[in-house]
Protein backbone atom coordinates (compact mmCIF):
# COMPACT_ATOMS: atom_id res chain seq x y z
CA UNK A 1 0.00 0.00 0.00
CA UNK A 2 1.26 3.55 -0.83
CA UNK A 3 0.09 6.69 0.00
CA UNK A 4 -2.03 6.90 -3.12
CA UNK A 5 -3.69 3.98 -1.96
CA UNK A 6 -5.57 5.49 0.67
CA UNK A 7 -8.16 7.59 -1.17
CA UNK A 8 -8.05 5.40 -3.67
CA UNK A 9 -12.00 5.29 -4.62
CA UNK A 10 -13.95 2.19 -4.71
CA UNK A 11 -16.17 2.67 -8.19
CA UNK A 12 -14.32 2.04 -11.40
CA UNK A 13 -15.04 5.01 -13.00
CA UNK A 14 -13.91 7.26 -9.91
CA UNK A 15 -10.89 5.01 -9.99
CA UNK A 16 -9.75 5.41 -13.04
CA UNK A 17 -10.28 9.38 -12.85
CA UNK A 18 -8.03 9.18 -9.61
CA UNK A 19 -5.34 7.30 -11.67
CA UNK A 20 -5.62 9.67 -14.25
CA UNK A 21 -5.13 12.72 -11.98
CA UNK A 22 -2.40 11.36 -10.20
CA UNK A 23 -0.44 10.27 -13.21
CA UNK A 24 -0.58 13.88 -14.86
CA UNK A 25 -0.35 15.17 -11.38
CA UNK A 26 3.06 13.57 -10.76
CA UNK A 27 4.34 14.56 -14.35
CA UNK A 28 3.55 17.88 -13.60
CA UNK A 29 5.14 17.78 -10.09
CA UNK A 30 8.70 15.94 -12.29
CA UNK A 31 8.50 19.04 -14.48
CA UNK A 32 8.10 21.99 -11.97
CA UNK A 33 11.25 20.34 -10.24
CA UNK A 34 12.89 20.40 -13.30
CA UNK A 35 12.75 23.84 -13.51
CA UNK A 36 15.18 23.77 -10.40
CA UNK A 37 18.34 23.50 -12.31
CA UNK A 38 21.96 24.51 -11.64
CA UNK A 39 24.25 23.88 -14.73
CA UNK A 40 27.53 23.10 -13.76
CA UNK A 41 30.28 24.43 -15.79
CA UNK A 42 32.33 21.25 -16.17
CA UNK A 43 29.56 18.69 -17.50
CA UNK A 44 26.86 19.03 -19.80
CA UNK A 45 24.55 17.01 -16.99
CA UNK A 46 23.48 19.79 -14.69
CA UNK A 47 22.50 19.22 -11.08
CA UNK A 48 17.84 19.50 -10.63
CA UNK A 49 15.25 18.94 -8.54
CA UNK A 50 13.33 16.02 -10.98
CA UNK A 51 15.39 13.28 -9.49
CA UNK A 52 13.66 14.16 -5.75
CA UNK A 53 10.24 14.08 -7.75
CA UNK A 54 11.10 10.96 -9.60
CA UNK A 55 11.82 9.08 -5.95
CA UNK A 56 8.76 10.61 -4.13
CA UNK A 57 6.81 10.34 -7.14
CA UNK A 58 7.58 6.40 -7.07
CA UNK A 59 7.09 6.22 -3.85
CA UNK A 60 4.10 8.03 -3.45
CA UNK A 61 2.03 6.44 -5.86
CA UNK A 62 3.58 2.94 -7.01
CA UNK A 63 5.48 1.08 -8.78
CA UNK A 64 2.20 1.56 -12.10
CA UNK A 65 0.85 5.04 -11.51
CA UNK A 66 4.56 6.73 -10.51
CA UNK A 67 6.40 4.57 -13.77
CA UNK A 68 3.46 5.73 -15.46
CA UNK A 69 3.64 9.49 -14.47
CA UNK A 70 7.53 9.71 -15.30
CA UNK A 71 6.47 7.93 -18.76
CA UNK A 72 3.77 10.76 -19.47
CA UNK A 73 6.67 13.58 -18.53
CA UNK A 74 8.72 12.11 -20.91
CA UNK A 75 5.80 11.57 -23.21
CA UNK A 76 5.32 15.54 -22.44
CA UNK A 77 8.89 16.40 -23.31
CA UNK A 78 9.52 14.26 -26.36
CA UNK A 79 6.48 15.86 -27.77
CA UNK A 80 7.64 19.77 -27.26
CA UNK A 81 6.90 21.34 -23.80
CA UNK A 82 9.48 23.37 -22.13
CA UNK A 83 9.30 20.01 -19.26
CA UNK A 84 13.16 19.07 -19.33
CA UNK A 85 15.64 21.03 -16.89
CA UNK A 86 15.82 24.33 -17.89
CA UNK A 87 12.50 24.32 -20.14
CA UNK A 88 14.35 22.31 -22.84
CA UNK A 89 11.93 20.10 -25.10
CA UNK A 90 12.17 17.48 -27.77
CA UNK A 91 13.81 14.08 -28.65
CA UNK A 92 16.73 15.62 -28.77
CA UNK A 93 17.14 16.19 -25.09
CA UNK A 94 16.23 12.20 -24.59
CA UNK A 95 18.64 11.61 -27.04
CA UNK A 96 21.38 14.10 -25.77
CA UNK A 97 23.83 13.64 -22.66
CA UNK A 98 20.84 13.63 -20.23
CA UNK A 99 18.90 11.04 -21.51
CA UNK A 100 20.18 8.19 -19.53
CA UNK A 101 19.12 9.91 -16.32
CA UNK A 102 15.57 10.45 -17.67
CA UNK A 103 15.72 7.13 -19.21
CA UNK A 104 16.85 6.04 -15.63
CA UNK A 105 14.08 7.86 -14.33
CA UNK A 106 11.49 4.79 -15.49
CA UNK A 107 12.83 2.20 -13.85
CA UNK A 108 14.10 4.31 -10.71
CA UNK A 109 10.45 5.00 -10.25
CA UNK A 110 9.15 1.41 -10.85
CA UNK A 111 11.72 -0.19 -8.14
CA UNK A 112 11.14 2.78 -5.41
CA UNK A 113 7.49 2.36 -5.94
CA UNK A 114 7.82 -1.74 -5.66
CA UNK A 115 9.36 -1.22 -2.59
CA UNK A 116 6.96 1.19 -1.15
CA UNK A 117 4.33 -0.91 -2.17
CA UNK A 118 6.01 -3.82 0.01
CA UNK A 119 6.32 -1.08 3.11
CA UNK A 120 10.04 0.32 2.22
CA UNK A 121 8.91 3.58 3.37
CA UNK A 122 7.65 3.29 6.45
CA UNK A 123 10.78 3.17 8.43
CA UNK A 124 13.99 5.75 8.21
CA UNK A 125 16.67 2.82 7.31
CA UNK A 126 14.42 0.92 4.82
CA UNK A 127 13.31 4.49 2.99
CA UNK A 128 17.30 5.30 3.04
CA UNK A 129 18.29 2.13 0.86
CA UNK A 130 14.62 2.35 -1.19
CA UNK A 131 15.67 6.28 -2.36
CA UNK A 132 19.33 5.62 -2.35
CA UNK A 133 19.17 2.50 -4.43
CA UNK A 134 16.66 4.26 -6.79
CA UNK A 135 19.14 7.42 -6.69
CA UNK A 136 21.90 4.88 -7.68
CA UNK A 137 19.88 3.56 -10.45
CA UNK A 138 19.17 6.94 -12.13
CA UNK A 139 22.88 7.98 -11.59
CA UNK A 140 24.56 4.52 -12.87
CA UNK A 141 21.90 4.74 -16.41
CA UNK A 142 22.83 7.95 -17.09
CA UNK A 143 26.28 7.50 -16.51
CA UNK A 144 26.54 4.35 -19.04
CA UNK A 145 24.53 6.75 -21.45
CA UNK A 146 27.04 9.80 -21.12
CA UNK A 147 29.56 7.67 -22.26
CA UNK A 148 28.83 8.48 -25.91
CA UNK A 149 28.90 12.18 -25.27
CA UNK A 150 32.45 12.20 -23.11
CA UNK A 151 35.57 10.94 -22.59
CA UNK A 152 35.38 7.27 -20.57
CA UNK A 153 37.85 8.26 -17.97
CA UNK A 154 35.21 11.18 -17.55
CA UNK A 155 32.19 9.31 -16.88
CA UNK A 156 33.00 9.22 -13.20
CA UNK A 157 33.51 12.66 -12.15
CA UNK A 158 30.84 13.85 -14.86
CA UNK A 159 28.25 11.82 -14.50
CA UNK A 160 28.21 10.69 -10.80
CA UNK A 161 30.70 12.63 -8.05
CA UNK A 162 28.85 15.90 -8.53
CA UNK A 163 25.52 14.67 -7.76
CA UNK A 164 26.13 12.20 -4.63
CA UNK A 165 25.88 15.75 -2.04
CA UNK A 166 23.17 16.28 -3.64
CA UNK A 167 21.53 12.96 -3.56
CA UNK A 168 22.26 13.03 0.09
CA UNK A 169 20.11 15.58 0.87
CA UNK A 170 16.86 14.90 -1.20
CA UNK A 171 17.18 10.93 0.51
CA UNK A 172 17.77 12.66 3.54
CA UNK A 173 14.11 15.03 2.93
CA UNK A 174 12.54 11.79 1.69
CA UNK A 175 14.38 9.45 5.00
CA UNK A 176 12.45 12.26 7.08
CA UNK A 177 9.17 12.72 4.85
CA UNK A 178 8.20 9.20 4.29
CA UNK A 179 7.99 7.66 7.23
CA UNK A 180 6.56 10.68 9.42
CA UNK A 181 3.93 10.35 6.86
CA UNK A 182 2.67 7.14 7.73
CA UNK A 183 3.24 7.62 11.48
CA UNK A 184 0.55 10.61 10.74
CA UNK A 185 -1.65 8.41 9.30
CA UNK A 186 -1.64 6.18 11.80
CA UNK A 187 0.88 3.52 10.00
CA UNK A 188 -1.86 1.64 8.22
CA UNK A 189 -1.92 -1.50 6.69
CA UNK A 190 1.56 -1.82 8.94
CA UNK A 191 4.19 -4.24 7.54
Amino acid sequence: MTYSDILSPQTRLYSLVYDITLILGGSLAVALLAQVAVPLPFTPVPITGQTLGVLLIGALLGRWRGTLAILAYLTEGISGLPVFAGGLAGPAVLAGPTGGYLIGFVFSAYLVGWLAEEGWDRKPVTTFIMMGTGTALILITGAIFLTLFVPGNQVISMGIIPFIPGALVKIGLAVVLLPTGWKLLGDRNER
